[in-house]
């Protein structure tokens, strides 16, 4: 796992480290430098001598690792233009001291002109590019008619491959989003920690390959500053992931209650419960309206599949004593695969969440039967509920994300509700009652299917029902979800492969977890 860190919690590593460890600032500038110009000079072919670079530098600290990276660059035989895209009399004391350091190589600013065709032939003739115009502090939107984003069109025009210090220039650090215009990096050398905006939104695609360079901030500052968000990894699941002990039995492996289905959503429920038995879960029921229990039945081999009682053709809310029945020797309830949205359904998943101590996994039509009645949710704080929307159905019963902070809205809404979210789409986020926020690093666009969901749901389930804890269950299962997607995606392609081919590779994902 890696951790991921704020703009603002970065500041303050930095302030500590200079006030308190009295390392000087300009040091940790150098080091930084040191680790973009070697991302640069990775890039290039190996005779230096022959290759140019141009480097777009703003005003602040940002663009001083850029000057820095760029007499690096210089030195190492590099061909080198500078472009102040910034104003010369507001550069900070520190990046004015590495612009007279550059002048003593005899490399001079240039101020960026866009109607100067030498400056934008240079760039095109340009091996690598280094962007360093705006640092982590960003944090209004850049103007569309401004010179920066001309620099900012140059560098995505050009050919080169870019690498940005600590940001691709435009997208904000905490979220993700592209604040006007940003650069698309083929590189990131980001300081310290990798940053949320990094890993989520817009900014997870337009970062590139983003490689963590160690500034020289003391580990003691490091280990005591606050960390609400991370990745999950590989690692994560070899941790979190029970051990089957080898004298179990199914009854040890844990029951669950998977509930939904109606007419013309049959595959919903059989997805989630074959999910569910893939994964390893002892004992696997599933609960679907009378009118489509014989299908479900002819389906499942290894799930077991039992009629409820339905009202043309979908649950109804009559069938509340038997599934309370049922669910009653389960360890665990999922509910919401291809439900409907019937009144009387509705009305049967409100009872339900307001009636079972039983931990829930709460998808699809069961999360949609919020929508106006948030305090059934409410009313089960201090019981485990997992809610795994996209983020339509969020929308249904949130703010929403109009102001594009995926992770923020997805963190407040599970302290706010006392639940852990799972916002799906690319980079799902996990979000746990107590403010911590898990990002997922796996999956692909083949993902992007229908039924695909309903497979996450029985697998988040059966890990829940195995004794996973509920937040390791949440972010593993969208972990492993992701993962066989992706071998899914190496053998059949994102346009071939379908829920039950990530069904079928689990397996391998499982057995790079347990080896």
């Amino acid at each position: 796992m890696m951790k991921l860190a704020t703009a603002a919690q970065i500041k303050e590593l930095d302030r500590r480290a200079i006030e308190e460890k009295k390392i000087p600032s300009l040091d940790l500038m150098e080091r930084a430098a040191v680790g973009v110009a070697q991302a640069a000079l990775d890039l290039l072919p190996e005779k230096y001598g022959k290759c140019r670079a141009a480097v777009f530098c703003g005003a602040g600290n940002n663009g001083g690792d850029g000057l820095a990276a760029a007499r690096m660059l210089f030195l190492a035989g590099v061909q080198v233009r500078v472009f102040l895209v910034g104003d010369y009399e507001k550069l900070t004391p520190d990046a004015l001291t590495e612009a007279g350091l550059l002048s003593e190589c005899g490399v001079e600013l240039i101020f960026f002109d866009r109607e100067d065709k030498s400056q934008t032939a240079w760039a095109h003739r340009s091996h690598v590019i280094i962007d360093a115009v705006f640092g982590v502090g960003l944090s209004r939107e850049i103007a569309p008619d401004s010179r920066y984003a001309a620099a900012v069109e140059l560098m995505n025009r050009c050919a080169a491959p870019v690498v940005s210090a600590d940001i691709a220039s435009g997208v904000d650090a905490d979220t993700g989003r592209v604040l006007g215009c940003a650069v698309q990096a083929k590189k990131t050398v980001t300081f310290t920690r990798k940053k949320i905006g990094q890993a989520v939104g817009d900014g997870a695609l337009l970062s590139g390959e983003v490689a963590v360079q160690d500034i020289g901030i003391p580990s003691v500052l490091t280990r005591e500053a606050p960390c609400t968000a991370q990745t999950v990894e590989a690692d994560f699941l070899q941790s979190m992931l029970p051990r089957r002990k080898p004298d179990g039995h199914k009854g040890s492996f844990g029951k669950l209650l998977v509930v939904g289905g109606a007419v013309g959503y049959t595959g919903a429920p059989y997805l989630a419960a074959l999910a569910a038995v893939r994964s390893g879960c002892g004992l696997v029921y599933l609960g679907v309206p009378e009118s489509i229990w014989e299908i479900e039945t002819v389906r499942c081999t290894s799930a077991m599949p039992f009629p409820l009682e339905d009202r043309r053709g979908a649950l109804s809310r009559r069938a509340f004593p038997a599934l309370m029945e049922r669910s009653a020797c389960c360890d665990v309830l999922a509910l919401g695969p291809g439900l409907g949205r019937r009144e009387s359904t509705r009305q049967l998943v409100l009872e339900v969440l307001q009636a079972t101590e039983k931990p829930v996994v709460l998808d699809a039509d069961g999360i949609n039967a919020l929508e106006g009645h948030i305090d059934s949710l409410d009313s089960r704080r201090g019981r485990t509920t997992i809610l795994t929307p996209h983020d339509g159905e969020f929308a249904r019963i949130s703010d929403g994300l109009s102001n594009g902070d995926r992770v923020g809205a997805a963190r407040c809404f599970a302290a706010a509700h006392g639940c852990i979210l799972v916002l799906k789409g690319h980079r799902t986020i996990t979000a746990t009652p107590e403010g911590n926020v898990l990002v997922n690093t796996t999956g692909n666009s083949g993902l992007a299917k229908g039924g695909s969901g309903d497979v996450l749901t029985g697998l988040i389930a059966s890990l829940l029902a195995q004794g996973t804890p509920a937040a390791a269950a949440a972010a593993g299962g969208v972990w492993l979800h992701g993962r066989a997607g992706d071998l899914a995606a190496e053998e059949l392609t994102p346009y071939c492969m379908t829920p039950e081919d990530v069904v079928a590779a689990l397996p391998k994902a499982f057995r790079e977890i347990i080896g």
